[in-house]
């Protein structure tokens, strides 16, 4: 089910409090092409060039395509393995827009990288959910119990808030998205936090009782991502903050490319399909 009326232009997206990100990138720099052309130039009037993240963003937009073509749009998608070169490219003037990333990270790079870089619209949000290792059921978690949660501090304080939702340990008043270890107030079961390079939490499963991986991350590790013990709610502060958007240049926000991207990736089509492809590892925030 989409989250009507949720979604906020640029200006109110990125009113999220300026956090301390260091997003891990999913491998190396490169980047493919998923058009049967590699060239990135975005100089054609009637070619869309988007940078996006193999899944599920690349994804989403190929199954949108022909929503673009009706428009009297060809659609490219360039598809990077890091969340550095997009932004990179999108800057340069190589892409028209991208995919892949959440408002306070774009916020976070401009502040270090010295870009303009905006919010055109907010497409979907990943949820963090907690999976089952070595232990399955989290209303009874084991005494000493380990936990493994993404190393970076945006995720690390998404997965304490989830664990809080589920009983597991109480956090300080008013810790919020920018809670750490440090704002552990309560912790009954004395359990310990394993912290792992984001990306790598999947692959930590067998060897900690519970496990607390991004959504996109668990649809690259193959994980069954409806047998989730618990995620983030819809309508959580995560998803909120948290949902991912289509980035342009200052300026582009009301272009005509970017207005028939929206459209396309805002339509009944992308939502059938964000719906009935990921089962709820993805939800439409449109």
């Amino acid at each position: 089910m989409s989250i009507k009326n949720f979604i906020k232009p640029a200006a109110g997206i990125l009113a999220s409090g300026a956090l301390a990100l260091s997003l891990v990138a999913c491998g190396g720099s490169s980047a493919s092409s998923s058009s049967a052309s590699s060239d990135t130039s975005a100089a054609s009037d009637n070619v869309i060039t988007v940078g996006a993240s193999p899944s599920p963003h690349a994804e989403i937009l190929n199954a949108v395509a022909d929503e673009l073509k009706a428009e009297g749009y060809e659609l490219k998608v360039v598809e990077y393995n890091d969340y550095i070169q997009p932004n990179v490219a999108l800057a340069d003037g190589d892409l028209d827009a991208n995919y892949f990333q959440h408002a306070p990270y774009l916020e976070n790079y401009n502040e270090e990288n010295g870009t303009d870089l905006v919010s055109a619209y907010a497409i979907h949000f990943e949820p963090m959910g907690i999976y089952a290792g070595k232990s399955s059921d989290i209303k009874n978690v084991p005494d000493g119990a380990k936990i493994a949660v993404p190393s970076d501090a945006t995720n690390e304080a998404r997965a304490l808030l989830l664990l809080q939702d589920q009983g597991v340990i109480t956090l300080k008043d008013g810790a919020g998205l920018e809670a750490t270890a440090n704002d552990i107030e309560s912790n009954p079961h004395n359990i310990e936090l394993v912290e792992v390079e984001a990306a790598a939490v999947a692959r930590s499963l067998e060897d900690v009782d519970f496990a607390i991986i991004n959504g996109n991350y668990a649809l690259s590790a193959g994980l069954d991502t409806s047998a989730t013990l618990a995620s983030e709610a819809a309508d959580s502060e995560a998803a909120q903050t948290y949902a991912n958007i289509i980035a342009v240049r200052k300026g582009d926000e009301d272009n005509e490319k970017t207005r028939a991207l929206i459209k396309a990736l805002t339509s009944q089509t992308a939502e059938d399909f964000i719906e009935s492809e990921y089962k709820g590892s993805v939800i439409p925030v449109f």
